[in-house]
């Protein structure tokens, strides 16, 4: 992939990270909400949005692109889940927009953790494709 295109889609991800912290350390009631309703306020809250803010970090340091990447999959790869099993899809009529942002999100980590995964410790050396 080209290099400035995986650039762009890195700043995107911790962009987007990055906007949902105040959400989150602010104790919104948007937040508060949803960390009730899956069982994680407040602790969950405030420890998710500090490995975001970790992974938003990795994604933007050229030797740790990999490791944020795959936090940020992580991460969302769990946002996602809860709103598929416990949340729903539309949250205090949103319109969707939380669970499409966690989509948008896991597509784009899913894409730099692909275009890095030759730099992956270990795992790396063994995938040949």
């Amino acid at each position: 992939m080209n290099k400035k295109l995986l650039l762009i889609i890195r700043i995107v991800i911790a962009i987007l990270l990055i906007q949902t912290l105040r959400f989150k350390f602010t104790a919104h009631p948007d937040s508060v909400y949803i960390f009730t309703k899956v069982g994680l306020e407040p602790f969950g809250r405030i420890t998710i949005g500090m490995i975001e803010l970790i992974a938003a970090i990795l994604v933007l340091i050229p030797k740790t692109v990999w490791a944020g990447a795959l936090l940020t999959f992580g991460v969302i790869s769990g946002a996602v889940l809860m709103h598929l099993t416990l949340l729903g899809i539309e949250i205090n009529n949103d319109g969707g927009l939380l669970f499409f942002m966690a989509l948008f999100l896991f597509l784009l980590s899913l894409i730099v953790l692909w275009c890095e995964r030759k730099k992956i410790p270990i795992i790396g050396k063994l995938i040949k494709f």
